[in-house]
């Protein structure tokens, strides 16, 4: 019986001082969210978050056609919509022409925004999102269309 308690107490010591295992996945996301460089990847406003070197943008589709594209660092502080010196929001649907919507930045100075023709056809809709900022190439990035339910204001 003394060699059972002995024995279970050392296995006890050796499982306490190990070393715990490094955080990973979910759980790794979660707890650098916000505090690291790309640490936070979540939509601040119901949208698709896309990067471009240390530059974050979240683009938010909208069903009816209104579509707004938001500018963040790399810790996802909001920059000023300025930040761009153009945004254009192309759909691409299947069989159709496709759709140039103009872009403009709105009255708070905060997203760049745009009305076009409602969506249709989701599953058969991407959008070409595109961008030049000062002393940059042009950039952009077809995704596909995932509406939002309802956008959401990041506290």
């Amino acid at each position: 019986m003394l060699s059972v308690v002995s024995l279970a107490l050392a296995v006890g010591v050796a499982c306490s001082s190990r070393e715990q295992p490094a955080t990973t996945g979910a759980a790794q996301d979660a707890a650098g969210a916000g505090t690291v460089p790309h640490g936070d990847h979540n939509p601040h406003h119901g949208g698709i978050v896309l990067m471009k070197g240390d530059l974050h943008f979240e683009v938010v589709p909208d069903g009816g056609g209104h579509h707004r594209v938001y500018f963040t660092d790399a810790m996802r502080a909001d920059l000023p919509a300025a930040l761009a010196q153009s945004v254009s929001v192309t759909i691409h649907r299947t069989d159709e022409p496709e759709e140039v919507v103009p872009m403009r930045i709105d009255e708070p100075g905060e997203s760049w925004e745009g009305t076009g023709r409602p969506i249709e056809r989701p599953d058969a809709t991407t959008l070409r999102v595109a961008f030049t900022r000062r002393n940059d190439q042009p950039y952009w990035i077809d995704v596909p269309f995932r509406p939002v339910a309802a956008p959401t204001k990041h506290p």
